[in-house]
């Protein structure tokens, strides 16, 4: 299902019932594989690849989330690289990044703009 708003296409990822709470978990959405985070002790969702690009593996849903002086992150669970979760980039590496999408959640639905 596609919701268009404003030109922004949203594509329905899953329920909010799918995502655990102060965590994360990960969504296939049109080949690409979307961590999602329910940061729930700032009331807020949010959209990243999957992908650490440290060592090319599918694991950042997987992440432990947090906040930090830079704000909200994920660390990659397997080499702790840190990563924003507002603006993609790593804390702990300047050299490395990540893909951050918008997000919305409606009556219990999330969705996702690639």
């Amino acid at each position: 299902m596609t919701v268009s708003e404003n030109t922004t296409q949203w594509t329905y990822a899953c329920s909010t019932l799918d995502i655990p709470e102060n965590g994360g978990a990960c969504v296939l959405l049109a080949g690409r594989q979307i961590a999602i985070f329910n940061f729930t002790l700032k009331n807020t969702w949010y959209a990243t690849d999957n992908l650490c690009p440290h060592k090319q593996q599918m694991a950042l849903s997987r992440g432990m989330i947090g906040d930090c002086s830079e704000g909200p992150k994920v660390a990659c669970p397997f080499h702790k690289r840190t990563f924003s979760l507002e603006n993609g980039l790593c804390i702990s590496d300047p050299t490395l990044s990540i893909m951050v999408y918008p997000i919305k959640v409606e009556a219990g639905n999330i969705f996702i703009s690639l």
